[in-house]
């Protein structure tokens, strides 16, 4: 499903995604595995400039998905309505403790 654009017109602008990903307790060897096996569904993916997977200091099962796309579609339409983003799910979902919280950002003028 697509999202709205943004009332401050930021889809065609460029946009930082950020998704909290808490995994399972005692999953998390097995969910950086899988990461590192299926980041490249992403940076494959048209539109993605960088992606970048960091794990909670203070709670290590917590890990931020960092993902900067040159614009809210490429992330919303080409990423998320593709094969990319089923196999990637599929790789990564079973070890999600919950869904995972995402949103974009936009930097300040």
């Amino acid at each position: 499903m697509t999202a709205p654009a943004p009332a401050d017109g930021s889809r065609g602008l460029p946009v930082l995604e950020i998704a909290q990903i808490d995994v399972t307790p005692g999953e998390e060897e097995k969910f950086t595995d899988a990461y590192r096996s299926a980041v490249g569904e992403i940076t494959s993916c048209p539109g993605c400039r960088s992606v970048r997977m960091t794990r909670g200091v203070e709670s290590p099962s917590r890990f931020v998905l960092l993902v900067e796309w040159e614009h809210l579609d490429a992330h919303l339409v080409t990423f998320r309505e593709s094969d990319r983003f089923v196999r990637w799910r599929a790789a990564l979902g079973p070890f999600f403790a919950q869904p995972p919280t995402v949103e974009h950002v936009t930097d300040l003028p």
